[in-house]
């Protein structure tokens, strides 16, 4: 049996990042958790892990070490063309939130085409992540 285990994070506002990653990742708030300095998120399925923050003084200062990659293409064997709308539309929501495209990343698929394999974004916070 697996260990029940909650992804963890510092923030200089933990409620904002909280709303974001829901928007981002479906979850909601963690009932029973209200916290001034932290904010917690569950997978409203029960499948996934919880994600919390704690409010610290100090600022991120490096690239993150480990990052969430968000995945809204499904399973291949993917339809390319319907693959790269579904990310698009997902980053759309994700910069209306208040996150920042990076970059793109493009690469062959099986017939030797380029195509979008993910864009890496920044939340609220700089925190790095990806969407595939």
């Amino acid at each position: 049996m697996a260990t029940r285990w909650t992804l963890g994070g510092d923030a200089a506002d933990p409620h904002r990042l909280a709303a974001f990653w829901a928007l981002a990742l479906g979850y909601v708030p963690e009932p029973g958790y209200d916290e001034p300095d932290g904010a917690s998120i569950v997978d409203p399925d029960g499948v996934g892990p919880a994600i919390s923050w704690l409010r610290v003084p100090e600022p991120k200062t490096a690239k993150n070490r480990l990052h969430v990659d968000i995945r809204v293409a499904g399973e291949p064997p993917w339809d390319w063309a319907e693959r790269e709308l579904a990310i698009r539309a997902k980053v759309e929501v994700l910069v209306g939130a208040g996150a920042t495209v990076v970059r793109e990343e493009r690469y062959g698929d099986d017939t030797g085409r380029t195509v979008l394999g993910h864009v890496v974004m920044l939340d609220p916070e700089g925190n790095e992540f990806c969407v595939a």
